[in-house]
C-alpha cells in the first residue's frame, strides 16, 4: 500500500497496517524533520523493523536533494538477515512503484568469519583464529614476499579484489551475507573486504552494535560515515550495557600467564630483527618520535581494531620516550604484567578508582599515566614493525594494553575490582581484576555527537524516561505505543509461592534453600505437563545456561522445533540477554509459555522503590496484568494457565478478526490525528 505521512509519501509492502505501526512512523518522522534524536517502544511483533526501513527509504526517496543514510544495528546475526530479508521485499515493492528511482546500495556487514569465502582460512575454529588465518595470507609483508616467492601462500580472492581496483564494487540491491559470499565466488573478489569498502557508499548498512559502539571496531569501520545519517539501534532494552561492556576489560591469572608467554615471543622476535633488519625498528622510532597519525595511511589488509578510548588530538603527540624503543616498550609491559600479578595475590575483595589505581602503579611500578594511554597503539606499532600474522596468539596481551589505554585515559566512571574467587565456587582460587565502566554515555557519546539522528528501538524500553539519564541524551520524541489484539491472547502472572506456601524467589540468600529449587523445579514440571507442544524458559541470572558453542546451540533449537512441530513438546532452556533469547523468535506453538525465573529489578524490598515497580512493565504488559494474578502459588497459576489455554483453543476466525485490528490504504487515508490518538493511547 501507498500512503502520505505529512509531505512524505510511504510504500508499504503489505495490504493491510496496525495502527500502532502508523503511529510509529508518524513519531519517527517528525525526529526525522527535528534532526534529533529519538526513543520509541512497541510491542514484540508489530512490526518494527518494517515500519522503520518503509518509512526511512521512502523518507530519503522524497528528499532526493539530501538523502539520509541509513545505518541499521542488530544485535545478533540473525536479526540482521532478518532486517535484510524485509528490506529486500520493500526494495522489490518500491521498484514496482517507482522503477530505477528506487534503487538503492544496501549492505550487511559482518566479521571474517561470516564472510569469508577461502576454504583454508575458514577451516580453523573461532573468530579470532579467521582473522588470525586471513592476516597470515594478506597482510603487505606476506604479499611482498609473495611477489618474490611465488610458494608464499596468499589468498586468491583478495589478490583478485586488489587487482580489480576501482572497478571492484556492488551494483545496486540488496545484499545479505549469503548474497556477498555468492557474488564473491561469483567474481573471485573477497566479500569481507568488498563489503568493509561498499559500506562508505551504501544507502543503508545493516551491521552489529559493536560497529558503532565499541571503539576499538568503530574506529576503522565506521570513522568515516558522513553526519547525514539516521542510526537504529533495534532490541535496544540492553542498548546500557552494551555500551559498559564495550569499556569494560577482565584480567584472569591465565591473562597474564598468556601476556608473559606473549612478551618472551616478542623479545625473541626484536632481537632476530636487530641481526637481520635493524634499519625496520630505527624507523618505526623516528616515526613514533613524530606521532602515532599514521596509522591511517596502512593498507586495509593491515588495519588492526582501533584504540579503546585515545582521541584524535592525543594520536599527534609524541609517544612517551620511555617506550619508543621496542625493547623499553617490552619491559615496561612486563613490569606492568607483574604489578597485575601481585594485586592477583589477595584473599580480600578490593575495589579502587583509576586514579588511585595508577598512582599505586606509578609507586610501585614507575609506570606513569602517559605511557599507559599509549600502551595499545604502541603495541600496535610494534606487532606491525615485527610483522607478526598470528594475532590469535597475542590475545592476552592485547587485553593488557587495552586495560592499561583505558586506565590510563579515564579518571572518572570507571573502577578497578579484584576478586580472589568466583562467588559460585568460594573454595577454588580463581582470582580477578575487573576495569568496570559505569557510565554507558562514554560509549554512546560520539554516536550521538555524530550523526544526525539516533533512534533507540524495542519492545521494552520500560521505563522510557530512564533511558535519556542512563545515555545522557535529549530526545526530541519518546514514545511508547500498545498492541492492537483481537482477543485477549496475553496472560501475564506473578507467581511468588509454591504449592507448599513456601516463598520463591533468586534473592541471594535464598537461592540455593532446597524448598526454593524444589518448588522453581516443581513449577516447571507442573507447567509442562499442561501447556501443549513447547515452551520456552529463560533464567534470568545466568542460572540456566545455554551453550556458548554457536553450533551446538543451533542443532538444539532445531531439535527443539522439529520435537515442537510433531507434537510432543519440549523446553528449552536459555539466558536472559543470551543470543536465542534476543535474537530468535520463538512464535506460534514455539513460545506458548515463557517463564522468567528471577527478576531483573536491583533493590526490590527498598520502601521507596517496591511499589512502583509493576509501573515499570511495558504498558502493553500492564494493560493484562490483573490484580487477580499478582503474588499466586504454583497451584493457582496452574489453574488460571488451565483456563486461558482452554480459552485460547476456542474456534477463532482470524480473517474476521484481523478487519477490527489492521487498517487498510482507505482506513489509512480517513484518518485524522485526533482518531489516531484515540486508537493509540
Amino acid at each position: 500500500m501507498k500512503f502520505q505521512i505529512e509531505d512524505v509519501t510511504v510504500y508499504f509492502p503489505y495490504d493491510r497496517i496496525y495502527p500502532e505501526q502508523y503511529g510509529y512512523m508518524l513519531e519517527l518522522k517528525r525526529a526525522l524533520d527535528a534532526k534529533g534524536h529519538c526513543l520509541l517502544e512497541m510491542p514484540t511483533g508489530t512490526g518494527k523493523t518494517i515500519a522503520l526501513l518503509s518509512l526511512i527509504t521512502s523518507y530519503a526517496l522524497s528528499k532526493p536533494h539530501n538523502p539520509v543514510k541509513l545505518i541499521y544495528c542488530t544485535r545478533t546475526v540473525h536479526e540482521m538477515e532478518k532486517t535484510l530479508a524485509e528490506l529486500k521485499l520493500l526494495h522489490n515493492y518500491q521498484t514496482t512503484h517507482l522503477g530505477d528511482r528506487a534503487k538503492i546500495l544496501a549492505v550487511g556487514l559482518s566479521s571474517r568469519k561470516n564472510l569469508c569465502i577461502n576454504p583454508l582460512v575458514l577451516a580453523t575454529e573461532n573468530r579470532d583464529s579467521v582473522d588470525a588465518g586471513c592476516r597470515r595470507l594478506t597482510a603487505s609483508w606476506v604479499r611482498a614476499a609473495a611477489a618474490a616467492n611465488p610458494n608464499v601462500p596468499t589468498c586468491e580472492f583478495f589478490e583478485d579484489y586488489e587487482k580489480a581496483g576501482s572497478s571492484a564494487v556492488l551494483p545496486p540491491g540488496v545484499y545479505t551475507l549469503q548474497d556477498l559470499r555468492a557474488y564473491g565466488r561469483e567474481k573471485g573478489w573477497c566479500p569481507y573486504f568488498l563489503a568493509r569498502h561498499m559500506v562508505q557508499f551504501a544507502n543503508v548498512v545493516v551491521y552489529s552494535y559493536q560497529y558503532l559502539l565499541d571503539p576499538k571496531v568503530a574506529g576503522i569501520i565506521s570513522k568515516e560515515m558522513q553526519r547525514e545519517s539516521v542510526v537504529i539501534f533495534d532490541e535496544a532494552h540492553n542498548i546500557d550495557n552494551v555500551c559498559i561492556e564495550a569499556l569494560s576489560v577482565s584480567v584472569r591469572r591465565q591473562t597474564l600467564e598468556g601476556a608473559r608467554r606473549n612478551l618472551s615471543k616478542m623479545r625473541q622476535e626484536i632481537e632476530k630483527f636487530k641481526a637481520t633488519d635493524a634499519g625496520r625498528l630505527r624507523a618505526e622510532y623516528n616515526r613514533l618520535v613524530e606521532g602515532l597519525a599514521q596509522r591511517g595511511n596502512l593498507p586495509i589488509s593491515d588495519t588492526w581494531l582501533s584504540n579503546p578510548a585515545l582521541p584524535d588530538d592525543i594520536l599527534k603527540e609524541a609517544v612517551p620516550g620511555n617506550i619508543r624503543r621496542a625493547e623499553h616498550f617490552v619491559h615496561v609491559l612486563r613490569r606492568l604484567v607483574q604489578y597485575l600479578e601481585g594485586r592477583l595475590e589477595t584473599e580480600n575483595v578490593e575495589k579502587e578508582g583509576p586514579v588511585a589505581f595508577v598512582a599505586s602503579l606509578n609507586t610501585h611500578a614507575g609506570i606513569d599515566q602517559k605511557t599507559l594511554k599509549f600502551c595499545y597503539d604502541r603495541l600496535h606499532s610494534l606487532m606491525l614493525t615485527l610483522e607478526i600474522t598470528d594475532t590469535d596468539e597475542f590475545l592476552h596481551i592485547q587485553t593488557i594494553c587495552d586495560f592499561a589505554t583505558l586506565v590510563g585515559t579515564y579518571t572518572r566512571g570507571f573502577s578497578i575490582i579484584i576478586e580472589p574467587f568466583d562467588e559460585r565456587m568460594p573454595h577454588i582460587p580463581d582470582p580477578v581484576l575487573q576495569l568496570s565502566c559505569h557510565d554507558a554515555s562514554l560509549a554512546i557519546k560520539p554516536v550521538f555527537d555524530r550523526f544526525q539522528s539516533v533512534v533507540i528501538t524495542s519492545g521494552t524500553l520500560s521505563p522510557i524516561d530512564l533511558y535519556p539519564r542512563l545515555l545522557n541524551f535529549h530526545p526530541v520524541v519518546s514514545r511508547s505505543f500498545k498492541m492492537s489484539l483481537t482477543r485477549d491472547c496475553i496472560c501475564p502472572m506473578v507467581l511468588t509461592r509454591g504449592s507448599d506456601q513456601l516463598p520463591v524467589s533468586t534473592k541471594f540468600d535464598m537461592r540455593s534453600d532446597l524448598g526454593v529449587v524444589r518448588n522453581y523445579g516443581k513449577l516447571l514440571l507442573e507447567m509442562a505437563s499442561i501447556v501443549p507442544d513447547g515452551i520456552e524458559i529463560m533464567q534470568h541470572k545466568l542460572i540456566f545456561i545455554e551453550t556458548q558453542d554457536v553450533v551446538e546451540t543451533t542443532l538444539a533449537l532445531d531439535n527443539y522445533r522439529k520435537a515442537c512441530d510433531c507434537g510432543r513438546g519440549a523446553i528449552f532452556l536459555s539466558v536472559a540477554r543470551g543470543k536465542v533469547a534476543e535474537g530468535i523468535d520463538f512464535d506460534r506453538h514455539y513460545g506458548r509459555l515463557v517463564i522468567m525465573f528471577g527478576v531483573p529489578f536491583q533493590y526490590t524490598l527498598s520502601k521507596y522503590s517496591r511499589h512502583d515497580k509493576r509501573s515499570k512493565l511495558p504498558g502493553w504488559i500492564l494493560s493484562h496484568l490483573r490484580e487477580a494474578h499478582l503474588n499466586l502459588s504454583t497451584d493457582m497459576a496452574l489453574h488460571i494457565a488451565r483456563e486461558f489455554l482452554k480459552k485460547m483453543a476456542q474456534p477463532y476466525d482470524k480473517a474476521g478478526g484481523s478487519s477490527k485490528t489492521l487498517l487498510s490504504q482507505e482506513d489509512v487515508e480517513k484518518l485524522s490525528e485526533g482518531s489516531l490518538n484515540e486508537m493509540l493511547y
